[in-house]
């Protein structure tokens, strides 16, 4: 099993009090041999549609000393979990979980801004203090 990050349950109340339901805790990726796992999976009802969204989440709280590597390491393991993703499980759409200071700070910088967007990395920024989602980015 993985090892949770610190924000982990955070961004578990936050997306219940935002309405999700969480369905995985860890979600678990197999494919073709490959068996990773995302660290949420949520989803909730569409009822203009009926149908259910549903989203997998990976939780990043930029602890270490070096922004930059930990950027490097999460886009990397996003890439890899969106791959897997379009494979096994389309409907549902990747998000990286990020707390507000660390949006602030470092990914409103302009290369990093640029470099998440080129990736077509989706962002959703949380508040930890009070456990609630501030913004969600596609």
């Amino acid at each position: 099993m993985p090892r949770l990050d610190l924000y982990h349950s955070v961004v578990k109340a936050a997306l219940v009090k935002d309405g999700w339901r969480i369905t995985d805790d860890p979600l678990q990726l197999q494919y073709e041999g490959f068996n990773l796992y995302a660290d949420l999976g949520a989803e909730r009802p569409v009822f203009a549609e009926r149908q259910t969204e549903k989203i997998a989440v990976e939780v990043k709280g930029f602890g270490s000393l070096s922004p930059i590597s930990e950027l490097e390491k999460a886009v990397g393991q996003y890439a890899l979990y969106r791959f897997l993703l379009q494979r096994i499980q389309p409907e549902r759409l990747l998000y990286l979980a990020i707390p507000n200071d660390i949006y602030q700070d470092f990914f409103q910088r302009s290369p990093i801004r640029d470099f998440v967007a080129e990736q077509q990395v989706s962002l959703f920024i949380f508040n930890p203090k009070i456990e609630e989602i501030e913004q969600w980015i596609n």
